[in-house]
Parts: structure tokens; C-alpha cells; sequence
């Protein structure tokens, strides 16, 4: 079972200050406490004196500068996201941007951009958000989420998380015979200097359905565009029919990258029906396609984990990415990536 956090009290402060004194170590410490080191650790670095020591050193560890720390950092806290929470204006444009799907990075830049609220669902888009009064980083809007005010709002994100959380890398799971390497991928693949560079992946359906059926996404790497297709199952042949749609939709592929599934197998046959190189990531490195990974976190927005995507139709696929591509990304100077890609011409059928 998880353990349940809870914060250190006076008491435990003070005995740890006692314990370092007897030349405990850390680890003896947090054992002597039961708390995990890393919570120990932490509280020495917060709780020493911040003036440096005859010896050129930071102070040791005293539980009543800790105490007080503590304190001060408990009293302010309840003053994050206390900007939005004091402005309803700007609060209500951004509870009607996060309820279409935007995260605090889009919403922040979009608004600098516009320097007004350009949200059609926002009721005060053409009187109290025009004059470019109405703005919040996307640190202050993180701040304002994880706030008690907040947090009702959390589950419009596409994790739906309530607090920051690290991320942890999946597992690939077999090698590809043949495979070439990710690093020997053109450098305009790697610096993202050329478009027609793309990552694949796949999502599945949940165990507990039962069901094969299976999504193909393609994601072009410069410009952020991203396209899917519905597959019966993870059969390589299958996957590379797949691509080979969408390659008829977009410009040709230069190279592919992938990850080391059994539905790649076939990765000859991808190039040849689509003339793109095809490179694979290291063992247990999925993060080396981190482009397609974060496109498959926001699909998920809409097929959560478990799902069984064999209820899913292309046309509703279609109409999910359409709402992920019309989306203002940072690093594309907030424009779409659908923009990107029309005004490069890089579409050959539009409505796909």
C-alpha cells in the first residue's frame, strides 16, 4: 500500500536535529523516523541557516530554523493562484480555454500573441478580454490549478493530474531484425531543419476488452502535425498499410522512426511502399521518439487507457486529430500545426 504523506512536525524536527548530532546518518535517521531518506535529505537542505559558517560551509541543521521555515513556506502557500482567483474575467477565459482542451503553455501564449481572448466559447471575448489587460503565464496558471481554487479544473488537463508528476519511460519489447540505429538518422531528422521527417507508434485497445483493434499514428517532426489511421490489429502488415495511407495525404516521407514492436517487423516493406529510411530507437528508449510519444498523451485526452478502440471510427479518429492539429503550439510561434503544413503545401488532401 502507498504510504500517505504527511509533513514533518516540531517534534520530528527536533529529534533530527538530535540524531544528526550523534552523528547519525541520514539513512539511520529517516529509519529511526520511518520516513522515506529523500524526505530526510530534503528537510536538511530546506533547514539549514542560509548564512555561511566561520569554516566557509552552510550552518548544520537547527529544528527551530527548520520550524520556522516551514512555517513561512506553509503561510505563503495559500497565496498561490491568487492572481486568477481575484480576477474573474480572466479566470472565466481560462476555464473556457482549458474546457477546449488547451494546456496552461497554449493558453499563456495565445493570449501574448492575441493580446486578447480569442476563445469562441469565452462569454467575455468581445468586451472584457479585448485590450490586452487579460494575461497569466503559464507558471501562474499551473500555480492557480494546483491551488485549492483550482483544482476542480485539473481534470480538463490531458493527464488529468492534480499535482506535477514525473514521467517514466515505457519498456519496448523485442529488437527488430535488420534494424538501423536512430542515431545514423539524417541530421535534418535530428535537428528537426527538414519536414518530411516523421515518428510512428501505436496505440492499443485495453486487455480487459478483448479487442485487436489498434491505432497508427504518424507524427512529422518539424512541423508537429499529426495524422492516424485505424488498424484491425498489430500485424506489420497492417501498420504498413497504414502508413502508406498516410503518406498519400501528405508529402513523401523521408524517414521514419520507431520504436522495436513486433508491428514493425516489416519495416522493408514500409520503405518500399513508401520510399522513407527507417531508423529504431535503442531498447527501453522510447523517449528518443518523444514527439510521438507526447501526440499519443493527447489522444489519449479522448481514447483514455483501457478504451476499446474498435468502437472508434476513421471519421472519429479523423475529427480528434483535426482538433489536435488546429491546436496553437509554442514552438511553432503559436500557429497551428495544420497551418504549418498548408502554408508550406506539404498536404496533399486536406481533409484527412
Amino acid at each position: 500500500m502507498k504510504k500517505q504523506y504527511r509533513h514533518l512536525t516540531k517534534a520530528e524536527r527536533l529529534e533530527i536535529g538530535i540524531l544528526l548530532g550523534k552523528g547519525y546518518s541520514r539513512r539511520a535517521v529517516a529509519t529511526a523516523l520511518g520516513k522515506d531518506h529523500t524526505s530526510i535529505s530534503r528537510e536538511i537542505k530546506r533547514g539549514r541557516r542560509s548564512r555561511i559558517s566561520q569554516y566557509g560551509q552552510p550552518e548544520d541543521y537547527q529544528a527551530t530554523v527548520a520550524q520556522q521555515k516551514a512555517y513561512v513556506r506553509r503561510k505563503y502557500a495559500k497565496y498561490q493562484g491568487k492572481k486568477i482567483n481575484e480576477d474573474q474575467v480572466l479566470e472565466a477565459c481560462l476555464v473556457a480555454r482549458l474546457k477546449r482542451h488547451w494546456n496552461p503553455d497554449e493558453i499563456s501564449g495565445a493570449m501574448k500573441r492575441h493580446r486578447r481572448c480569442s476563445a469562441s466559447s469565452c462569454r467575455h471575448k468581445e468586451n472584457d478580454c479585448s485590450g490586452g489587460s487579460i494575461y497569466a503565464s503559464k507558471t501562474a496558471i499551473y500555480a492557480w490549478l494546483y491551488s485549492e481554487w483550482g483544482q476542480q479544473y485539473c481534470r480538463y488537463l490531458y493527464a488529468e493530474r492534480y499535482r506535477p508528476k514525473k514521467r517514466i519511460p515505457k519498456a519496448q519489447r523485442v529488437m527488430i531484425p535488420d534494424r538501423v540505429s536512430i542515431s545514423e538518422r539524417p541530421r535534418g531528422a535530428t535537428t528537426r531543419s527538414r519536414y518530411g521527417h516523421s515518428e510512428g507508434d501505436t496505440m492499443v485497445s485495453g486487455k480487459k476488452t478483448g479487442s485487436l483493434a489498434a491505432i497508427a499514428v504518424i507524427y512529422e517532426r518539424k512541423s508537429r502535425y499529426l495524422d492516424a489511421r485505424k488498424l484491425a490489429n498489430l500485424k506489420p502488415d497492417s501498420f504498413t498499410q497504414a502508413v502508406a495511407s498516410i503518406q498519400v495525404a501528405q508529402a513523401p516521407l523521408k524517414s521514419l522512426s520507431l520504436d522495436n514492436g513486433i508491428e514493425n517487423r516489416h519495416h522493408a516493406a514500409i520503405t518500399q511502399a513508401t520510399g522513407a529510411a527507417v531508423f529504431f530507437c535503442e531498447p527501453y528508449s522510447s523517449w528518443q521518439k518523444g514527439g510521438v510519444e507526447n501526440a499519443n498523451k493527447m489522444l489519449r485526452r479522448y481514447l483514455p487507457k483501457g478504451s476499446d478502440l474498435s468502437e472508434v471510427s476513421q471519421t472519429q479518429l479523423q475529427r480528434i486529430v483535426a482538433i489536435i492539429n488546429d491546436k496553437p503550439r509554442k514552438i511553432l510561434g503559436y500557429k497551428s500545426a495544420l497551418q504549418v503544413m498548408q502554408e508550406r503545401g506539404l498536404l496533399r488532401q486536406t481533409g484527412t
